[in-house]
């Protein structure tokens, strides 16, 4: 592989990873509302945040490990003494962890479009941790999650539903 290629995809992977990143980013957690401002008391102000802190971090703890494999792939695609083969896994592995990232974006999609929730889904081989926002804990949403999230797999996913107020 000449460098004119190896510098095209690792640019090119750079920009996707880039693409997909503030694709990803949650609106919610830039949004704040203004509650209360006294104009005799300039020092009162409140500010509301839309997500729970606990989904936020979460996502930011899941993200921030997917930073850290991507740059340990990008490490071997841009080193001069790999070889081709462990240059193909690596591509493949940053091309598995988007395709991950998108899969579980679109389930937290899914559940806050049914059911209102904010979520965080978290993917890992066969087993699947969603962690949902929800001052209701039954055991009916529980299993309406599990349903909504195994729909979209072809075959039977291990699932975790959590609930945090």
């Amino acid at each position: 592989m000449n460098k004119q290629n190896l510098w095209f995809i690792t640019l090119f992977s750079l920009i996707l990873v880039l693409g997909v990143y503030y694709i990803t980013i949650p609106n919610d957690l830039l949004l704040t509302v203004n509650d209360s401002y006294d104009t005799e008391e300039d020092d009162l102000v409140s500010v509301v945040v839309e997500e729970s802190e606990i989904i936020s971090a979460l996502r930011v703890t899941k993200e921030e490990e997917r930073l850290s494999l991507e740059s340990d792939y990008k490490a071997i695609l841009t080193n001069a003494e790999s070889t081709t083969e462990e240059k193909n896994n690596a591509l493949e592995m940053i091309k598995s962890l988007n395709e991950l990232s998108t899969k579980e974006e679109a389930l937290e999609a899914k559940i806050k479009n049914n059911f209102k929730l904010d979520c965080c889904v978290e993917k890992k081989n066969s087993v699947i941790t969603a962690t949902c926002s929800s001052s209701s804990h039954n055991n009916t949403l529980a299993n309406n999650l599990m349903r909504t999230i195994q729909e979209e797999f072809d075959t039977n996913q291990y699932i975790t539903i959590k609930f945090e107020t």
